[in-house]
């Protein structure tokens, strides 16, 4: 594939809107480096766990957010993430971590950090990059060349999720999903929200291969018109 202008794509959205599948399927499409946000503050949150930290005393997770050495690695072929040199792609995925990354991820000093090392990653991705979490094209990359929100009904959402998460029943992890959005939506610091400038695609009718070709033309219209 020929050298084209670098680009940066800010995706966003609630879980289980088909954002990571779509974001590793058009990074690798396109030759673009990956950053997976959501596993960076799952990271945080696991070592805050795996450490004791009290999840529910805010000034004990801001001390300690600082510690962890967090390494993402940005091929949307392969991605990994490290804590401390361990490997945690897997333990992230827990469900103990799902229910404590939103309290984690709504302490100012926790965002500032994570932030800072998102902002170091794609500044450091030549061939461009493909950022996807929930206040990329609002706070971490705002002048991101493009931005889109990736948004599907509650219900589809949940469906897809619990195939994700094997043997979670639809309704307790609709139910989670709502509680999640709810928390990420409403903190101060960060909110999940639609940036301005977005383009809003809606996945619940959508196959993931719709999803990842309508990306995909949005990001390649965009490199024309650089």
């Amino acid at each position: 594939m020929e050298s084209a202008t670098p680009v940066i794509v800010a995706i966003d959205g609630p879980a289980g809107t088909g954002k990571s599948s779509t974001s590793k399927a058009v990074a690798a499409q396109l030759g673009l480096s990956y950053l997976d946000t959501g596993a960076q503050y799952r990271a945080i949150t696991w070592w805050m766990v795996s450490n004791g930290i009290d999840i529910d005393d805010p000034s004990a997770i801001a001390a300690a957010a600082g510690k962890p050495e967090i390494v993402s690695g940005t091929d949307p072929e392969g991605p990994t993430i490290t804590v401390d040199g361990v490997d945690v792609a897997a333990p992230i995925r827990t469900q103990e971590v799902s229910s404590k990354v939103s309290a984690v991820s709504a302490v100012p000093e926790v965002r500032a950090r994570i932030t800072e090392l998102q902002r170091s990653i794609a500044a450091s991705a030549e061939q461009g990059i493909v950022v996807e979490g929930r206040d990329i094209g609002t706070t971490v990359l705002p002048d991101a060349d493009l931005k889109i929100f990736l948004t599907a009904s509650p219900e589809a959402r949940a469906a897809r999720r619990s195939g994700e998460l094997k043997g979670s029943d639809v309704h307790s992890t609709r139910e989670a999903l709502i509680k999640r959005d709810a928390a990420d939506s409403s903190r101060k610091t960060s909110p999940l929200a639609k940036a301005d400038d977005a383009v809003e695609v809606d996945t619940t009718e959508l196959t993931l291969a719709q999803v990842i070709e309508c990306v995909v033309t949005l990001v390649e219209e965009k490199r024309a018109g650089k």
